[in-house]
């Protein structure tokens, strides 16, 4: 990906890919949202450099998988570094995503409940699909347990009190496949991590992600409208207040 010289922020990347509105989503095409492929925006003068680190307390609201607040707390950080709050609105955390995780992983997706899981099971290539022996929710208990281990023992604290930059090279790692894992590869593990991400910053508000529906507003997207037929022949652009499908139930 070609860059300027001011360099391409994470968010401007997938503003201007349509990547995160669900255009391509596959492989390694996104490159680094996180680290070695993207640069961040330098600071201004009088700015203080961008960190993206929210580093928010959790406030567990419901929580099923996450029971853990320390566990929730270091997928909070990790899913804020690869969508960061930013001028063009909210992050991960604002949008709810470590929620609509949890929500996710407590499920069928989690579970693997409706997938193919038995064997015989031989390490993959990097641009098959899912082939692990391990459960969607057993690959991220294992990668948020190595996400901490590699924190203590680069840094000698937590990964939800890292640096930005700290969170940064960590991650990156895992997606360089550079990280140990025991029955998935790391590099999978991320895409997995980054993919749950982007889905749930733009799925409908009722999964417990894209709060306000703020992850539609601002890629300008409507949501689930009943109809566009007063609309349909208007020539001008129109900015439509997105609705979520709960607002069809009434």
């Amino acid at each position: 990906m070609a860059e300027d010289k001011k360099g391409v922020s994470r968010r401007d990347f997938l503003k201007t890919t349509g990547v995160a509105t669900g255009a391509v989503l596959g492989g390694g095409l996104i490159g680094g949202l996180v680290g070695y492929n993207v640069k961040q925006k330098p600071a201004g003068p009088g700015e203080k450099p961008e960190t993206g680190v929210a580093h928010e307390t959790a406030t567990p609201r419901g929580l099923t998988f996450f029971t853990n607040t320390s566990e929730f707390n270091i997928i909070s950080q990790a899913v804020e570094r690869i969508f960061p709050e930013d001028e063009l609105g909210p992050g991960a955390i604002g949008l709810g995503v470590p929620y609509f995780l949890d929500n996710q992983l407590a499920g069928n997706y989690g579970s693997n409940a409706k997938e193919y899981m038995q064997g015989p099971f031989f390490a993959g290539e990097s641009t098959q699909g899912y082939q692990s022996r391990l459960t969607r929710a057993e690959i991220f208990r294992q990668g948020i347990t190595k996400m901490e281990e590699e924190a203590k023992k680069r840094f000698d604290t937590g990964f939800a009190k890292l640096e930005g930059s700290q969170m940064d090279e960590i991650l990156t790692d895992f997606q360089k496949n550079e990280i140990d894992m025991k029955g998935v590869s790391s590099e999978f593990f991320f895409k997995l991590l980054r993919q749950a991400t982007l889905e749930g910053a733009y799925a409908d508000p009722i999964y417990n992600g894209n709060i306000n529906m703020d992850g539609w507003r601002m890629k300008g997207f409507p949501g689930h409208q009943m109809a566009f037929i007063n609309e349909i022949e208007n020539d001008e652009y129109m900015e439509i207040e997105p609705q979520s499908i709960s607002s069809m139930q009434h």
